[in-house]
């Protein structure tokens, strides 16, 4: 199993027709992981210097509080870009994955602080995703790093963001021993990320489709 997330494939269009894939970083198939094709999720509010300078501000939209354990930390290098939308989606896209984080922490595939991020077929594929988890009561610990964004923004309110995540440090834990499944870093443990977006009336950026594949040569250190 995988060392982050559940292996999970679900037939899900992004903007053409990509799949999405859930599943987990490292190379094991028999723990949930984040890795072989996913989707990602985070926070614990801590982030390093250099994610806190990239984090931009989210729209003042009345967002969901995620506070995550303190063995979860996250770094996102993906710096200003100086376009209003852009940071909104970069800020709102960081959100989101704390947001899918905290619902595997709190064993609630339908949390609402996901769902606040997350529509149509992202959301439910991510529901999926978190299930796999509650099944298997397994949580999250050990540190993420996101990197290497690419967004576009149309006039008609929809966007494209693609990152990479590094998973290296990124384990399950089972909740019931305390055990952490621990894996080495492997190609599988670099993921690609592409999202679809949309403003909503809150001026908030939901994800609308979501596709990953772990393993991408783009983001290979």
């Amino acid at each position: 199993m995988n060392r982050r997330r559940p292996t999970f494939l679900a037939a899900l269009t992004l903007t053409a027709a990509a799949a999405l894939t859930l599943s987990a970083c490292g190379s094991d198939d028999d723990s949930p992981g984040k890795g072989d094709d996913q989707i990602a999720g985070a926070d614990t509010g801590s982030t390093s210097p250099s994610a806190s300078s990239a984090s931009s501000e989210p729209s003042k939209a009345d967002r969901p509080k995620i506070e995550l354990p303190a063995d979860l930390s996250y770094e996102f290098e993906w710096p200003k870009t100086g376009d209003k939308d852009k940071d909104a989606i970069l800020a709102d896209t960081e959100q989101s994955i704390k947001a899918v984080d905290l619902a595997i922490v709190n064993q609630d595939a339908l949390d609402k602080a996901y769902l606040y991020y997350y529509e149509g077929e992202a959301a439910a594929g991510t529901q999926k995703f978190i299930q796999n988890y509650v099944d298997q009561k397994a949580g999250l610990t050990g540190s993420y790093r996101f990197y290497a964004p690419e967004v576009a923004v149309d006039e008609d309110g929809t966007a494209s963001f693609t990152y990479c995540e590094d998973q290296g440090k990124a384990y399950v834990k089972y909740l019931k021993t305390n055990k952490v499944r621990k894996t080495e870093v492997t190609a599988k443990s670099y993921v690609i990320y592409h999202t679809s977006l949309k403003k909503n009336d809150e001026g908030v950026w939901e994800i609308q489709e979501i596709a990953s594949e772990s393993g991408s040569a783009k983001c290979q250190p």
